[in-house]
């Protein structure tokens, strides 16, 4: 049952340009009915005063007696929905007016009841073919170009009203739990000895002495250089240069042989570090702490957290610079995906069931959830309705047939009158 809230809604104008249209030609049938009404009046007063004269006058005196009464009665009957007849503040009268209120609640519940059902809806729906509907409008390219700008726009709005030092907090939060909260320990031991046991740091040692032996041979000076400012002073100039060529012969040396042997020592010393890293990462609680030290110290530090910021201020610049070019790479890409979503639900059987099955609990949750509410948007709407524009609302609807009325029962009411008369005539008049 729809539930209306106390508080009414501000009143608006119900009547619309269509609605004074609709005015205009309902006033036409009142004249019309009206019109009847005094046609019958004036055939009454001709015929009533010269019915002793001209006896089969009494017919017409009779049809048209009946045709005013039926005439009065049914304008009675429809002035009375809207208005108080002639402004008498007769009982039960003005009925849309005075029970506007109560009609807005018993229209809510009608509806409520027979159309906000998971019943009808599901039922609806599955008559409908959703996946299907959807996957023939989705196919259509400039169908898919329409709903990717309108999503482009919505996410423009979207992120224009994003607050950016928000964005930068939030940023900041996730890749905190998700990224520096973990112990680093562990996963870094265990990424380590995967490395290791599949022999990857061997292409690591390959690349780094290829280039170191590639800089000594191109660059003998420099080091000769680096290995002299190490002597001491005092020591002769020829004896510089005899250590500088020694140690550089000596480095060449020892880099090729590293280079050339996989079996070499140092590649052996660097495979069993890593691995006893790897170990102690893992189960050392001293090797963890300083991992997790050291991470503390980096991610703490004012650089590194104004990340945030720059990675959300990329991205948004990113982001808004491809939803505005309709020839961007990602609306392009969007509008291939909406197209190729389209196709699967009609080639796809399997896909469109679980659409429609989805469609359907959806819409089946949401009115059974939400159906009161729904309900009440209609009695609340009526609610804040001024009683005379909703009479006159519903009057410029329905009023130009029940004007019908009144000329049906100014017709109804001159036969029943003459046919009254007639067989009373017949039974009592000799």
């Amino acid at each position: 049952m729809a539930t209306p809230i106390a508080a009414p809604v501000a009143s608006t104008p119900l009547l619309s340009q269509r609605d004074l249209e609709k005015l205009a030609a309902l006033r036409g049938m009142k004249r019309l009915a009206t019109g009847l009404l005094v046609i019958m009046a004036v055939i009454f007063v001709v015929a009533f005063a010269l019915q002793e004269r001209y006896e089969w006058l009494q017919y017409v005196r009779a049809a048209a007696e009946g045709g005013m009464v039926g005439a009065l009665a049914d304008w009675f009957a429809v002035t009375a929905l809207f208005r108080h007849p002639l402004g008498l503040r007769i009982p039960h009268t003005a009925i849309i007016p005075t029970e506007k209120d109560r009609i807005g609640v018993t229209l809510g519940e009608f509806v409520e009841t027979n159309f906000l059902s998971r019943e009808v809806i599901t039922t609806k729906l599955r008559s409908l073919g959703v996946s299907h509907a959807v996957g023939t409008w989705l196919v259509d390219p400039a169908h898919a170009t329409r709903l990717t700008s309108e999503a482009a726009n919505a996410a423009r709005g979207f992120l224009s009203l994003v607050d950016d030092d928000t964005m930068r907090e939030v940023i900041e939060e996730i890749g905190r739990r998700q990224l520096i909260d973990p112990a680093w320990g562990p996963p870094l031991g265990r990424m380590t000895s995967t490395f290791v046991d599949g022999g990857h740091q061997g292409q690591v040692v390959d690349l780094l002495v290829e280039r170191l032996h590639q800089w000594l041979e191109r660059n003998p000076d420099a080091f000769g250089q680096a290995v002299s400012e190490r002597l001491p002073s005092w020591m002769p100039s020829f004896v510089d240069r005899v250590v500088d060529d020694r140690a550089h012969r000596e480095a060449l040396k020892f880099i090729s042989a590293v280079r050339d042997d996989p079996n070499h020592q140092l590649r052996i010393a660097i495979d069993e570090y890593l691995r006893r890293l790897s170990d102690d990462l893992q189960h050392d609680e001293a090797t963890m702490a300083k991992v997790e030290e050291l991470k503390t110290q980096v991610f703490d530090s004012p650089q590194v957290r104004d990340l945030a910021g720059q990675a959300w201020n990329a991205a948004r610049t990113a982001l808004v610079s491809s939803l505005e070019n309709p020839a961007s790479e990602l609306r392009t890409r969007l509008s291939e995906a909406v197209m190729q979503f389209g196709h699967s639900l009609l080639e796809d059987p399997v896909l469109g069931e679980k659409v429609d099955r989805w469609v359907e609990d959806a819409a089946g949750y949401l009115v059974e959830t939400y159906r009161h509410d729904l309900a009440a948007i209609i009695s609340d709407t009526v609610r804040g309705w001024n009683a005379e524009d909703t009479g006159r609302k519903i009057e410029v609807e329905v009023g130009r047939d029940l004007q019908f009325i009144r000329i049906n029962g100014t017709v109804v009411g001159s036969l029943a009158g003459l046919a009254i008369f007639t067989v009373a005539h017949a039974i009592f008049g000799g």
